[in-house]
């Protein structure tokens, strides 16, 4: 077998040294930092390569770009509902306080209202406290909480900020009965304020407005008159607010007319009122009443005596 040659070519041919490389390369390197430094011959190259490899950036960030989008989106919807959950409780809680200071200030102006009728009434009502209506749904009559205990009694008036309420009827040591003046024949003697025609104010009963009663047709009495108490019944004080009249309906073949009367006074609403105690001014007693079929038998028995 012959030998083979010492001489003999490699399979693989080597090329420089990786130190002459090294070498080279940096060279290379350093010659075009300062070329591009110097005079910019590389700008156009950065541009065109930056063209070039822009649309490959944004398709490399594309899947962390959607994921930062959804992150996003899921992050909102959770920060607005935090957000709605919120302002729904303090809406809710607003809202109770505005509800609050709504009955509040109604409260405030009913009782500034009360305070001028009692400085009016020089200073002797009482300041009661609606607690409750009375047991029967058809009868129109509260309880108060102020009763003999405190001087109230049997026929003194009831009024608010407003008018008439109605009349204390049945007096307890602690509370007291008010039947209003919507109760069915409740009778308060008043008088027009604009002209002074007395007539009498009579309860209809729940859900229907009082009447003035026992006025002629012809009797000039007309939409919106204020009624006010006439004081002749020793009960209600003179010209305390009653009712403002509602409607007038004439008929030429019925002798009366049909008035119907708007309370003035929250009847129906009234948290606080005064009771107001009845006149005290020196009236005489009214004189007892004759009958009328004996009196032409005496007139005639003293004639004849006389003769």
């Amino acid at each position: 077998m012959p030998a083979l040659p010492s001489d003999e070519t490699p399979f693989f041919r080597r090329g420089p040294s990786p130190f002459a490389r090294f070498v080279f390369f940096g060279l290379f390197s350093l010659a075009l930092l300062f070329a591009d430094a110097r005079y910019g011959y590389l700008e156009s190259i950065r541009l065109g390569v930056g063209v070039v490899i822009a649309p490959l950036q944004r398709a490399a960030l594309m899947p962390l770009h959607a994921w930062d989008a959804v992150a996003a989106y899921f992050a909102s919807q959770t920060r607005i509902s935090q957000e709605n959950a919120e302002l729904r409780r303090q809406l809710v809680v607003q809202g109770a306080v505005v509800q609050g200071a709504q009955a509040l200030a109604q409260e405030n102006g009913r009782l500034r209202g009360l305070l001028g009728a009692h400085a009016k009434s020089g200073g002797n009502d009482i300041l009661a406290e609606v607690l409750y209506l009375g047991r029967d749904p058809f009868s129109q009559k509260v309880f108060v909480n102020k009763g003999s205990n405190d001087q109230v009694r049997a026929g003194q008036a009831v009024i608010d900020d407003g008018g008439v309420v109605g009349q204390v009827t049945r007096v307890f040591p602690a509370v007291a009965e008010v039947t209003l003046l919507t109760e069915k024949d409740h009778t308060i003697p008043v008088k027009i304020e604009r002209n002074g025609i007395r007539s009498l104010l009579v309860g209809a009963g729940t859900g229907r407005a009082p009447e003035l009663r026992f006025m002629s047709a012809s009797a000039d009495v007309q939409s919106g008159d204020v009624l006010v108490t006439s004081g002749l019944d020793g009960t209600y004080p003179p010209g305390l607010a009653v009712a403002v009249v509602a409607a007038v309906e004439r008929d030429s073949g019925l002798m009366f007319a049909r008035i119907t009367c708007r309370p003035l006074a929250g009847v129906d609403r009234s948290d606080q009122v005064l009771i107001v105690p009845a006149p005290t001014a020196n009236v005489p007693p009214r004189p007892e009443e004759t009958n009328e079929a004996e009196t032409p038998k005496r007139t005639g028995k003293g004639k004849r005596r006389a003769a």
